[in-house]
């Protein structure tokens, strides 16, 4: 599995690696797929997960202007989840790339560009997507609520976000389109099988 990107009012999924990569390109957005398997270990520490990905994450500070990485991990045990998902699920802009490689768990990157529908790019373990500077987005984690993610910074303070006013995200259902996705007539309103 890797990226999937849904359409939801052209009722359209992407899952070509390559359609996707054509998809995201005017957007400014790039994909990659890193090798996962074998690479940690289910216990490995934050900095285990650094060192085990250290050349990937060389060559991104290389090709950006990335200072200092990261690892977040997000379970449901993390304490004030909630709260801390409410920072991210409403639409936002950072003034800096947000560049996040998932090594565990998946989650959903709404995006809402100048030109083109909203889309939602669906990610998972071996994903790496870069969000630019400026672009309107959200972010929801998939019903598991878990994700394990390196992220690379350009400021070591890291992202601020700055948040929309027109609630955009309010329309669209934080849900992932994975394997317990059912298609249903409704654009809008996702079916879900219980």
């Amino acid at each position: 599995m890797m990226a999937t990107i849904t359409i939801p009012a052209e009722d359209r999924r992407i899952t070509d690696r390559d359609e996707i990569a054509r998809h995201l390109a005017p957007v400014g957005i790039w994909h990659e797929c890193w090798p996962v398997e074998g690479r940690i270990g289910a216990e490995a520490t934050n900095d285990d997960i650094l060192a085990a990905y250290a050349p990937e994450i060389e060559r991104l500070k290389e090709r950006g202007a990335f200072v200092t990485a990261d690892v977040i991990n997000v379970s449901p045990d993390t304490p004030n989840l909630d709260a801390m998902l409410a920072k991210f699920d409403k639409e936002h802009t950072h003034s800096e790339d947000e560049v996040r490689f998932t090594v565990a768990g998946r989650g959903v990157f709404w995006i809402n560009p100048v030109e083109g529908p909203v889309f939602s790019i669906e990610v998972e373990a071996g994903d790496l997507i870069n969000v630019p500077a400026g672009t309107r987005h959200w972010f929801h984690l998939c019903t598991n609520r878990s994700i394990r993610c390196i992220r690379l910074f350009e400021d070591a303070s890291g992202w601020t976000p700055e948040y929309a006013q027109d609630g955009v995200d309010g329309a669209y259902a934080p849900v992932c389109w994975g394997p317990e996705y059912v298609a249903s007539d409704r654009v809008d309103t996702p079916a879900i099988k219980l």
